[in-house]
């Protein structure tokens, strides 16, 4: 009996032990660095998905202009089992018999001219396609750098919340030192009121930031297409390769780069380049067709018979009368045989081939090719001005993003400036106040200001990497941390 408690505890102990280590894995972090937030973006975002479907589409509509060159081919079999009175196939005279018909038909034919529309939509559907492509580079490019900008943010979140935690350390220290001074009436109530709303302030500091990271962490699961409920560490760089980051950048220099290298300008062209070539289809209309065909058929008829005997029967027909006297013209009777010509007989006797040449002249059809050739050409002028467009909002873009690189880290110098003010200036109220001489309102104030610039430190520091990415971004580096 005591054996068989004991190997049920030992039992019991085991299956604790394997459920706590497989709960513990369950729930452990997933660590995600830069790269490999990036590349499972790449790897399962829908947006690249469907961009790619696209791509793929518009490569089988340019697969099919190319066999749109190729001469077709085609059979149509027919059979039939005719009653009544009706056309014999193989005599064309009417016949009350029944009669079972079979015929087959081979046509094919090949365009030789047709105004240039075959090759140019051949042409087109190759820009098309690579405009696809590019579109499809477009969109994972956006995405890393969406993917990048969350991440730095998340990053900036955490140092906000680490810098929340230690004012709410800070805090409780002087609540603390309050409450002792108060106890022993060396300062009053107002002084302890103030450093509990100044821990008060500092908790819904913490909460705010905490809140921030949570929704910065959310998003970045969502470019991710990550399941929310996953818990993630985001993986920190080194903290001293980012404080090098380049901030002076020639702006003309810039934009001549992103001219030739920008997704966004370089699909433009390519769709303008794809209207241009809408052009010279539409203008095909005008010009004749000619078309090479050919066939070739044969056909089966049971009517169809052949005479293979003559027997006499002995009988005789009586053909005339001898005007005279009237006596009768007599011949002898006979029985003719006939038999049906065999099947694959009668389709090589029947067997019948054409080829000729078809020209067809457009004269007048409603001027839809005139409408046809005035929608393309509009489309095309629409297409210039949207390239033009996307060449000027991409200069713009530029040069307000070198401007931004330029003022970030103008800001980031004046409050790294300002935080060290406030930490020296902390420093010597924080002794001050140690011993009696500085009251609580001015030391929650010094707290207050050196928090703040704290905030504005880590942001301005992180908003100067940030545009230092955008500034990669627009000239086709790859963005890393």
């Amino acid at each position: 009996m005591k054996l068989k408690l004991l190997l049920s505890v030992k039992a019991t102990l085991i299956c604790t032990i394997i459920f706590s280590v497989c709960g513990f894995n369950a729930a452990a972090q997933e660590v995600i660095g830069l790269q490999k937030a990036v590349d499972l973006a790449l790897e399962r975002n829908l947006t690249i998905k469907q961009a790619e479907f696209t791509a793929a589409v518009t490569n089988e509509d340019l697969k099919q202009s190319k066999y749109n060159q190729l001469p077709n081919l085609a059979v149509s079999p027919q059979g039939s089992f005719n009653f009544g009175r009706n056309i014999d196939p193989s005599t064309n005279q009417f016949s009350n018999q029944r009669i079972l018909a079979v015929n087959g038909n081979f046509t094919s034919q090949v365009t030789l001219f047709q105004g240039g529309q075959l090759r140019n939509t051949v042409i087109q559907n190759k820009i098309l396609l690579d405009a696809d492509k590019t579109n499809v580079a477009k969109v994972k490019n956006d995405l890393i750098l969406n993917v990048v900008t969350t991440y730095l943010l998340v990053l900036t979140n955490q140092d906000l919340v680490t810098a929340a935690q230690q004012q709410i350390d800070v805090s409780k220290i002087a609540l603390d030192r309050a409450q002792k001074s108060f106890d022993v009436g060396n300062q009053t109530l107002a002084d302890l009121s103030q450093a509990k709303a100044q821990l008060s302030t500092n908790d819904l500091n913490y909460t705010n930031a905490e809140n921030q990271l949570e929704q910065s962490l959310l998003t970045l699961k969502q470019y991710m297409e990550m399941d929310p409920g996953t818990d993630i560490k985001v993986e920190r760089p080194d903290i001293s390769k980012l404080n090098n980051v380049k901030t002076i950048y020639d702006a003309q220099e810039v934009v001549k780069t992103a001219l030739a290298v920008n997704p966004d300008v370089l699909l433009a062209e390519q769709r303008q380049k794809a209207a241009a070539q809408g052009v010279k289809i539409a203008r095909g209309n005008y010009y004749p067709a000619v078309v090479l065909f050919g066939a070739a058929g044969s056909y089966f008829s049971d009517a169809k018979n052949t005479p293979f005997g003559v027997t006499p029967t002995g009988k005789f027909d009586t053909v005339g009368f001898v005007q005279n006297s009237q006596q009768a013209v007599v011949v002898p009777n006979y029985k003719v045989g006939y038999k049906s010509n065999p099947f694959f007989r009668q389709l090589s006797d029947n067997f019948n081939q054409s080829v000729g040449v078809s020209l067809q002249i457009p004269i007048f059809n409603r001027f839809l090719s005139r409408t046809a050739v005035r929608k393309a050409k509009l489309q095309n002028q629409n297409a210039e001005v949207t390239a033009q467009l996307a060449r000027n909002n991409l200069s713009k873009i530029i040069y307000q993003a070198v401007w931004d690189l330029q003022a970030a880290d103008k800001r980031y110098a004046s409050a790294t400036q300002t935080y060290n003010a406030n930490k020296d200036a902390f420093n010597i109220i924080q002794q001050r106040y140690t011993v009696g001489l500085v009251n609580s309102l001015d030391y929650n104030t010094s707290l207050t200001n050196l928090n703040k610039s704290q905030f504005d430190m880590i942001e301005a520091q992180y908003q100067v990497i940030f545009r230092s990415k955008v500034i990669d971004y627009y000239l086709g580096n790859p963005i890393t941390l």
